[in-house]
């Protein structure tokens, strides 16, 4: 399984309910707005996080990271993230991808990584625990 994670600042006139709102309903729609069926060809999972600083434990401060949201879509290979930003970056759809980002985003300049995930046991015994993705009811 293949990762693809971006880290994402949203606009500083929009309140973090206004970008969950237009990122949820809005955004995260854009692809099948567009027609494509899947909205992200050969896609596991697509999933927004949208963060809350909190206090540290430790140093009683409460430090911002910088992001209000990281998005992660999964995918069974590097070959199918790849096929993605091919699409994604297609001159005809670059256009519109770019204004709706403008509605949303602080910037363009958005990092985004790939990431190799390792689980440690958490099991009441030690024994490893999975989690599974199940499309439908």
């Amino acid at each position: 399984m293949f990762k693809q994670i971006c880290f994402f600042r949203k606009r500083p006139d929009m309140s973090l309910d206004e970008f969950m709102d237009y990122y949820e309903n809005q955004h995260s729609q854009l692809a099948k707005k567009m027609g494509a069926k899947p909205a992200l060809p050969n896609a596991v999972r697509y999933v927004r996080r949208y963060l809350t600083p909190e206090t540290n434990p430790v140093t009683g401060e409460v430090h911002d990271c910088g992001y209000d949201c990281i998005m992660e879509i999964w995918w069974s290979s590097r070959e199918d993230f790849e096929a993605s930003q091919r699409i994604i970056s297609d001159p005809a759809r670059l256009p519109m991808t770019i204004d709706d980002e403008k509605k949303l985003f602080a910037s363009h300049a958005n990092p985004i990584v790939s990431c190799v995930e390792f689980d440690s046991p958490m099991g009441p015994n030690g024994e490893p625990t999975r989690a599974e993705v199940r499309h439908g009811a």
